[in-house]
Order: structure tokens, then sequence, then C-alpha cells
């Protein structure tokens, strides 16, 4: 018998990202084991929260046409089902970007003392910042040197200082965002202008990262009552310049799990990932991806919400280790 009874999955977000948040949403909402658990997904996105469907024990999903879904009450995240008041006990957080990745969602569901499937706020905002989250890390995580640029800023001295200080190719990124959106690999000084401009349009502040030579690789976390475990880890082999969106979503790479490293650097990364998920707090399901150069393991970012689509890396992950996905976000609901 588990905890709780009635599931919110949360899923859209305010983000360029919110696309992808839906696939994700309605896969672990589809997922989620319905002998257990009443699912309902709520579809949330600037301010709006409707019931989209939902899911009662043992039974077929029900949905609801866009102009007739049920409006969420925010007062006590409750919702109104065919005459009936049902309050949520649990929210399983599958929001990419804002507000879900940011904090803000988890700060609403923290004062209303409702559980949670992810990070809390205070980690979820340092881990989304990937300037913040790189600076926060550096005591435990060898990182690529980078800089920070803000709009406003002077770019022409900015783009001076980038030459003088970094060296050739860079990676320009928005530091709040996924799905490399807005994220662009800069071969020379002279494009680097237009790639923070371009980057400034999914946010303010926008991080310009040496790059490193080396084998991209992934690898999940999460606390299964007892401990934080590390999941198997994954090579990331990109037909294009790097693990772009087109890349990610369009079959442009493979993703090789579990990766084919020796036991040592396996070990080393998994050891590293549960490090990093103790040290920043996290709760739930959390990706660390790392590029593995000759010099040692480079941290790059965390995924506090990673992708949950029945392609992304986590399921990916997951079915190697042996459990089902239901099994998976059995433990990720009962633990979190």
């Amino acid at each position: 018998m588990g905890k709780y009874n009635s599931i919110a999955v949360i899923y859209g977000s305010d983000s360029s990202e919110w696309e992808v948040s839906c696939r994700s949403g309605e896969f672990v909402a589809s997922a989620i084991d319905d002998r257990e658990y009443d699912v309902y997904e709520i579809f949330a996105r600037f301010g709006r929260w409707q019931l989209a469907a939902f899911r009662r024990k043992n039974s077929m999903r029900v949905t609801f046409p866009q102009e007739a879904r049920p409006e969420v009450d925010k007062s006590d995240f409750s919702v109104s089902v065919l005459g009936q008041k049902v309050k949520f006990d649990y929210a399983y957080v599958v929001q990419h970007g804002a507000p879900g990745e940011t904090g803000q969602m988890q700060g609403y569901l923290e004062m209303l003392g409702i559980p949670f499937s992810s990070c809390g706020s205070y980690s979820s905002m340092i881990a989304f910042n990937k300037f913040a989250c790189k600076a926060y890390v550096k005591e435990i995580a060898r990182c690529a040197p980078d800089l920070l640029v803000r709009q406003g800023d002077d770019l022409d001295a900015f783009c001076k200082k980038a030459e003088e200080k970094l060296r050739f190719p860079v990676f320009v990124k928005p530091t709040q965002g996924g799905s490399s959106f807005g994220v662009t690999r800069v071969a020379e000084p002279s494009e680097l202008l237009s790639a923070i401009q371009f980057a400034f349009g999914e946010g303010p502040m926008v991080l310009v990262e040496q790059g490193v030579t080396g084998r991209e690789l992934t690898c999940a976390a999460y606390f299964d009552g007892t401990a934080v475990k590390a999941l198997p880890p994954i090579e990331i082999v990109s037909d294009n310049e790097y693990f772009d969106y087109d890349a990610k979503y369009n079959g442009h790479s493979r993703e090789i799990c579990p990766a084919p490293i020796d036991a040592s650097l396996t070990e080393e990364l998994q050891r590293k990932t549960c490090e990093l998920y103790e040290f920043l707090g996290c709760r739930g399901v959390v990706r660390m991806d790392y590029i593995a150069a000759t010099d040692g393991l480079y941290f790059l970012e965390v995924n506090t919400i990673p992708g949950m689509t029945s392609a992304s890396l986590v399921p990916k992950m997951v079915r190697e280790s042996g459990m089902t996905i239901t099994e998976f976000l059995s433990k990720i609901i009962e633990n979190s």
C-alpha cells in the first residue's frame, strides 16, 4: 500500500522546453502504478493550471477537451472532477525549465506542505543556474574555465576578455535553460558576439565556457529509501558537432547504455554523481553530465528534472538497471 492516494503529475512550463515537458509528463503519468495511485495530469503554463486527464486506480485514462479542462484551485492544490473535489497529496513535477526547475513550483508546494518528487526550492534554484551551480560545486568537481556576461554589459569588451582568457572553441549557453535551446559552439572569436546575442533570447545571463575534448558521459542518481544510488551511465555520441537539440530529439545521436568505458571510470562516474547529489541536497532522480578528458572527468551540469519520455536517457538507464519504469517511479514517489 503506497503512502499516497492522489498523485498530481505537473507538466508544461513557461520555457522553450514546454512541449518536451508535456511528452515527459504524459509518459510519467502513463507509467505510474495504477494499482496503487490515482493519477491526475496537470498542464501548467504561464500561471494557468488545468486538469488535462486523469486515471483512477485500475481504470481507463479520461481526457478533457482543451476548452473544458477543470481549473486547479491553487489555494489548496485541488481540483473539482465530475462534481467531486480532489485534493492532491503528492506532486510529481515534470516541468523542464521555469517554474519546475527554478525552484518556484517547489516553493509553492513546500508552503502548502505537499510532498513532491524533485529537489527542494533552494537546491533547484542553485542547480538550474549553470554558472551558480558550477561555482557551488567547484570544491568537489572539476569544471571547465568560464566567464559570465549579462544583458547590458559591454559586449565588445567582454568578447575581447573571452578571447584573452579562454581557449576556443567555446560553448555559449543561457545560464538557465535546457534541451540545448540558445546554445552555440563557437570555433572562432569573431563568431562570439552573435552567439551571445542569440543566447540572450533565452535569458538575461549567458555562460561562455571553454570547450573540453573527450567522451560525453551522463549518469543519474536517486534515493531508494536507504541510500543514494547511481544508475548505469550512458555515453553520448552525437552525429553533430555536439549534443544539440537536433541530436537529442531527432535521432542524430547514439546513446550507449551502459557506457563502454572501463570499470574504474564507471566507478568514478557513479561515485561522483552520488557525491554531487548529496552535496547539492538533491531529491528524486537527478542526472549529471560530464566530459571524460585525457586529464580527468569534467562536470558540465546537473538536470534536476531530466527528460522522461520513453526515449530519454534516464528511462534507458532504469531499464538497463533491471527495473521497470513503473517500479522506479514508485521508488521515487515513496522515498522523496
